[in-house]
C-alpha cells in the first residue's frame, strides 16, 4: 500500500496537552516538517515562552531553552550571537510577545537578529484563563472584558506583523492561517521561507500564525474555526507583508 501519510521525526511520540481544536498541534506539526526537510534537526534550538506552549520542548527532537514571559527574543539574541552557526527560533503567543515582550520582539527585529520567530495569535490569553490580549478585537468578549474590548478604554488591536514590516532589520515578514488545509499548506511555505532567510543571514524573520482557542473563546472546534475566518482572518493582514526583495526595493 503506497503510504501518503508519515510522521515527522521532529516530534517525539508524546501526546500533546493542548486542548482539543487548539491549533499549536498543527503548527508544531508544520514547525517540524521544515526543520526536517530543510536537514536542520541536529543544528536547530528554540526558545520556548511562557504560555500554552511553555511545554513545547517536551515534543520536539531538537535543543531547546526556556524563557522568561516575553524575552524569549532577548535569549534568542544572545543563543545565536555566541552560537551563530545555529539556527535558533523564538515560538510566541500574542500575550507573550504582543504585550510583556514586545520590546524584546521589536528590538530585535530593528538590530536585524539573524533569527526566526513564529508568532501565534488567537486573540487572547489562552493559558491564564482568556485575558484580553493586545491582539483581541473590538467588542471581543474575554474574561477581562466582559462587555467587549472598548477602544475608549483598551485601544485597538495590534496587528504586530504589519508593524513588523516596516522595520528596516526586518528581512522577511508573513502573516498566515491554519484554518483550512490549503492555508495550511500557505503557512507551511511562509514558515520554511523564513528559516531560508535566516540559513542565508540576511536578517529577523517572522512568521504570525492565527491560531484558535476554543476553551476561552468558549466554542467548539469547527465553531472555533469559523469564528477565525469571520473574524481574526478579517481584521489581520494576511500575506507575505515583506520579502528581501521588497526590503532592497
Amino acid at each position: 500500500m503506497k503510504q501518503t501519510f508519515k510522521k515527522t521525526k521532529a516530534l517525539i511520540d508524546k501526546p500533546f496537552h493542548y486542548c482539543p481544536g487548539c491549533t499549536h498541534g498543527i503548527i508544531h506539526r508544520i514547525l517540524g516538517e521544515v526543520l526536517e526537510e530543510l536537514n536542520l534537526l541536529e543544528k536547530t534550538i528554540g526558545v520556548a515562552p511562557v504560555g500554552c506552549s511553555g511545554f513545547m520542548e517536551q515534543y520536539f527532537n531538537i535543543d531547546f531553552q526556556c524563557g522568561a514571559h516575553g524575552r524569549a527574543p532577548a535569549i534568542a539574541t544572545g543563543i545565536k550571537r555566541s552560537l551563530p552557526e545555529k539556527i535558533v527560533f523564538t515560538y510566541q503567543g500574542d500575550g507573550d510577545m504582543a504585550s510583556i515582550g514586545i520590546a524584546e520582539a521589536i528590538h530585535a527585529a530593528a538590530r536585524g537578529e539573524k533569527f526566526t520567530s513564529i508568532f501565534v495569535n488567537n486573540g487572547i490569553y489562552g493559558m491564564t484563563g482568556g485575558q484580553m490580549a493586545p491582539t483581541s478585537l473590538i467588542g471581543q468578549k474575554t474574561a477581562t472584558s466582559p462587555y467587549g474590548r472598548d477602544a475608549d478604554l483598551a485601544g485597538f488591536p495590534l496587528d504586530l506583523p504589519l508593524m513588523m514590516s516596516t522595520i528596516r532589520g526586518a528581512a522577511y515578514v508573513a502573516s498566515v492561517s491554519v484554518d483550512t488545509p490549503e492555508n495550511v499548506m500557505k503557512a507551511k511555505r511562509a514558515i520554511k521561507k523564513a528559516f531560508k532567510v535566516q540559513l542565508a543571514g540576511l536578517g529577523f524573520s517572522f512568521v504570525s500564525v492565527l491560531s484558535t482557542c476554543p476553551t476561552n473563546w468558549g466554542l467548539s472546534p469547527t465553531e472555533s474555526l469559523k469564528w477565525l475566518q469571520d473574524h481574526l482572518g478579517s481584521y489581520y493582514t494576511l500575506g507575505e507583508l515583506k520579502t528581501p526583495e521588497m526590503a532592497k526595493a
